[in-house]
């Protein structure tokens, strides 16, 4: 079972079975929550995802897609590790480099990318992915 937490270790959590989804996203607020050019996402169904310590705060607002998220995040270190939303269902929307897992990035390789209308210019398409310009 994949653990995963936040940077500075006080927030823990594991998944359990195959992701719903994987994504990169280029809207602007995973730009901002992730400090970087996109976002990498995989989604777990609610019932995979186990807090396994901590208690992450939480932020709602309205996403570039104009729907409700919420992200879930240590309140001492920052970390956003998950985010979630009436779009998911009780899915959660994993941040892949929270992954305990060095090989995680290349484990959830992405099946999608969203948002191209945002990506960043020097930032090429992932071949292998559908390309989105929305949601």
């Amino acid at each position: 079972m994949p653990e995963g937490g936040c940077f500075c270790g006080k927030v823990r959590y594991s998944i359990e079975g195959e992701p719903l989804g994987k994504a990169l996203c280029h809207c602007y607020d995973c730009r901002k929550i992730s400090g970087s050019t996109y976002s990498t996402n995989i989604i777990v169904a609610g019932p995979g995802f186990k807090l396994l310590s901590g208690t992450p705060k939480s932020i709602a607002k309205t996403a570039d897609s104009g729907r409700e998220i919420v992200s879930h995040f240590c309140g001492d270190c920052g970390s956003t590790l998950w985010r979630d939303g009436a779009a998911f269902g009780d899915g959660r929307v994993i941040k892949v480099g929270t992954l305990d897992d060095a090989n995680a990035f290349d484990d959830y390789a992405p099946a999608v990318e969203l948002f191209t209308s945002h990506r960043v210019g020097w930032v090429s398409e992932v071949s292998t992915a559908v390309q989105k310009a929305q949601m």
